[in-house]
């Protein structure tokens, strides 16, 4: 492949709005392959590689971690359709999603005992030792 046909990892960088520092760690994680590294080090990439970039965000804005993302392009490298493990992924985003949003309106509840506690009763004076008498009062 002739150089003039690839691009160098600025003008790629140029071209998807991200830093070259953050396409040589997508490059170090094998999210996005370089086509030729040259002898004094730069990576060239092909003309379609700003079409992988975009894939490779696509992917997080749907919160898949870079990893879960060279999971999906290993697949795919293999020949095969990854769209079976994407929607597991995706299914298993949503069972912790479901999760953490328990987790957080639990939290929620908590919080607001707390503060309309602290609302109806006066705010003791701390002891020397204490920085705030309210926190102090919270068990663990």
């Amino acid at each position: 492949m002739n150089q003039d046909t690839l691009l160098r990892i600025g003008e790629l960088a140029k071209q998807t709005g991200l830093s070259v520092g953050n396409l040589r760690y997508y490059s170090d994680l094998g999210v996005l392959h370089p086509v030729k590294i040259a002898d004094n080090g730069y990576r060239y990439y092909s003309l379609d590689a700003s079409q992988q970039v975009a894939f490779i965000k696509k992917a997080q804005a749907l919160g898949f971690s870079l990893e879960e993302i060279k999971r999906i392009l290993d697949v795919r490298d293999r020949g095969e359709i990854p769209c079976q493990l994407v929607q597991g992924l995706l299914d298993q985003k949503i069972e912790d999603l479901e999760i953490k949003i328990k987790q957080m309106t639990l939290f929620k509840a908590e919080l607001e005992e707390y503060r309309d506690t602290w609302h109806s009763n006066p705010t003791p004076k701390p002891k020397s030792d204490e920085v705030c008498p309210l926190i102090s009062s919270v068990s663990l």
